[in-house]
Order: structure tokens, then C-alpha cells, then sequence
């Protein structure tokens, strides 16, 4: 199977040698998103929930360039820099990944020690195509 590069620039561009998505088969992966807005290349301020917004409106971004969705996500691996933001990140999550008739993707949670740009949440999703 060969591999092709999914970009928008509706999303954060690269800053470094990945992609913002890749596909493989009937799969999508993303690179891992943090809060930054694809306009200004800055950082969102604002809390856990703001930040949380920005990531999966990124996500969103990346899956529908890949002739993806959100609703196909099998599998989402989220890392915070504060476990306690847990309950605010996953109602946001939730939103997007879990809204009423769709099957929630697996998910694994860790905190991290640090995320680049002391950003508070970073996630990455597969998803079928």
C-alpha cells in the first residue's frame, strides 16, 4: 500500500517533518493537534475548553481534506498537561466524537509532563475513509 499526504490549510500547517494527515488503505491518520489557530499560526488562549474546541475544529479539518469525518474516527489518543481538565476536555470531546447515534472511537488518556508550547491538550484521531 502506498501513502498519501492529506494537508488543508484549514488547519495548522506543518512545522516540522510530518504531515497533518496520512493516508493508508481505507485509513486516515492525523498528526496530533494542539490549539492553534490556522489563521494566525498562534496559540488559542483561553482554558481546557477553548483549547479543547480548537484541536477538534483542527481534527475536523484535517479528516474532511482526507475525504474523512469526525463520525468515522476509530481510534483517538488525547494527551493533557492537567488530568484534572479531564471532565472539561471530554465534554468538548464528546461533542464532536460521541453526539447521539455515534459510536464513540477508542480512546486512550495520559497526562503528559509537558506538551510543546505549554499548550493544555494535544489529540490525535484514525479514521476510516
Amino acid at each position: 500500500m502506498s501513502k498519501e499526504r492529506v494537508s488543508t490549510s484549514s488547519a495548522p500547517a506543518a512545522i516540522g517533518p510530518y504531515s497533518q494527515g496520512i493516508r493508508v488503505g481505507n485509513l486516515l491518520f492525523t498528526a496530533g493537534q494542539g490549539p492553534i489557530d490556522p489563521a494566525t499560526a498562534k496559540i488559542v488562549e483561553g482554558d481546557i475548553t477553548e483549547q479543547t474546541t480548537r484541536v477538534m475544529e483542527n481534527l475536523k479539518a484535517i479528516l474532511e481534506a482526507g475525504g474523512s469525518s469526525l463520525e468515522k474516527a476509530v481510534k483517538a489518543s488525547v494527551f493533557l498537561k492537567d488530568m484534572n481538565d479531564f471532565a472539561a476536555m471530554n465534554a468538548v470531546y464528546a461533542r464532536y466524537l460521541a453526539p447521539e447515534g455515534v459510536t464513540p472511537p477508542a480512546r486512550t488518556t495520559v497526562q503528559a509532563a509537558r506538551l510543546p508550547g505549554d499548550i493544555l491538550v494535544e489529540i490525535d484521531v484514525i479514521a476510516e475513509i
